[in-house]
């Protein structure tokens, strides 16, 4: 069963895990009597938010690998994840230069042009233009704080650097 951090508004938990354990029987993980459950099923289901509930962005993205591995079960695919690295490359690019962040004006922030400065370094390493960026790197980096003027949200930028690492060092490996 995946677990999930509790934050203080979030989804409900018993439904979260419900939905998970129908996923896991669909699979063939678990040997639980529960209907099988389709990837759309998945991609519309909703759940209550509560105070003390699960982490909506880590169930977001739980759901959304759930959901990919559901459609090539489907398809009757033995292997999801067949792409070849080379194919994941300009869906990273187009990911990195979608990517958007909260300003704050009264808390301090990360100075924008840092931001954006090494997520211009990131994709020019991916498209052969600079030297190459690991996931150490975006891990590591660091970016000066903007007080009292617009800069990026500071855990959003960190959640998106966390993926990012995540996602070069699947790349490199």
């Amino acid at each position: 069963m995946a677990r999930f951090p509790v934050v203080m508004r979030g989804y409900f938990g018993e439904e979260v895990d419900a939905l998970i354990v129908r996923i896991e029987a669909t699979l063939g993980r678990t040997e639980d009597e529960v209907p099988e459950v389709t990837a759309a099923e998945v991609r519309e289901a909703r759940f209550a938010a509560v105070v003390r509930g699960y982490d909506r962005h880590a169930v977001d993205e739980a759901l959304t690998e759930y959901i990919r591995e559901l459609e090539a079960f489907e398809r009757g695919d033995a292997e999801p994840y067949v792409e070849t690295v080379r194919g994941q490359v300009p869906w990273l690019i187009r990911w990195i230069e979608d990517a958007e962040f909260s300003v704050t004006r009264m808390r301090a922030g990360y100075a924008e042009k840092d931001v954006d400065d090494f997520l211009d370094r990131v994709v020019g390493g991916l498209r052969g233009e600079a030297p190459p960026v690991s996931g150490h790197d975006a891990r590591t980096c660091v970016f000066r704080s903007a007080f009292l003027a617009p800069g990026y949200s500071e855990p959003e930028v960190d959640r998106f650097l966390d993926q990012l690492a995540a996602a070069l060092d699947h790349l490199t490996a």
